[in-house]
């Protein structure tokens, strides 16, 4: 039998002094963390007050313009608004969030209707790409894009928690064949739709200010709100229950 070892002992290799880092190469690992991470979270909720503003709906776009404010009473800073529009069959604003009613207000007092068709798929596109957006609330009459779009669109709007509230005019015969595909696109991203009347113009601001409330505390803050805010019973009859 040989007496040789059947192994040999390798020392380990001393370690190497790890090579410097530069100034850039720091930067650059900085700016990919962050691009992992995603944009930071807003430090409010948010909503986007979305509407129809095709040829035929400059009444209704009137009243709307004027109970803007509301959505921002009912709780004084805790709620950045966006205000998206379309007409001229294109998404033609979509503001920064604010807090402040008078940007909203001048905002909105700048927008004329257009004839065209609706646009209004692409303003729940642009909701789900923003961060922190809780809820879309849309005041049009007809549909005239694609159900199947809509669909995809309410079902990850549901996915993500942003509800969709619908405002429906149905003073038009035409929008009226229009109801169900809104109910169904409520209700996949578990909001409702209710009716709009353009000659209410102190309803349409109590139930803003409900839908504001809502945003920012859901249905527990809706009930804690009753007594404050004349539309939150009616609004908490139409939601389904948060869960």
């Amino acid at each position: 039998m040989s007496d040789k070892p059947n192994f040999l002992l390798v020392p380990d290799a001393p370690d190497e002094p790890p090579a410097p880092v530069s100034l850039l190469d720091r930067l650059r690992g900085w700016l990919a963390t962050r691009a992992d991470a995603g944009p930071p979270a807003p430090l409010r909720p948010r909503l986007v007050f979305g509407f129809d503003a095709t040829a035929s709906r400059e009444p209704a776009w009137a009243t709307a313009r004027q109970v803007t404010d509301s959505l921002f009473t009912a709780l004084p800073g805790a709620l950045d608004i966006a205000l998206a529009v379309h007409g001229g069959s294109l998404l033609h604003t979509f503001t920064e969030f604010t807090a402040n009613p008078a940007t909203l207000r001048d905002r909105a007092a700048a927008i004329t209707c257009l004839s065209g068709r609706t646009q209004f798929l692409p303003i729940l596109s642009r909701a789900l790409s923003n961060p922190g957006v809780r809820v879309v609330l849309y005041i049009g009459d007809v549909f005239e894009e694609s159900p199947l779009r809509g669909h995809r669109l309410a079902d990850a709007m549901g996915a993500r928690g942003i509800k969709l509230i619908v405002l429906h005019d149905t003073a038009d015969w035409l929008a009226r064949r229009d109801g169900e595909l809104f109910q169904d696109l409520a209700r996949r991203a578990g909001g409702c739709v209710l009716p709009f009347d353009p000659s209410a113009v102190q309803r349409l601001r109590d139930l803003l200010g409900a839908v504001a409330a809502y945003a920012v505390g859901g249905t527990d803050l809706l009930e804690q709100k009753r007594a404050d805010l004349p539309a939150a019973a009616l609004l908490l009859q139409h939601l389904p229950r948060d869960h």
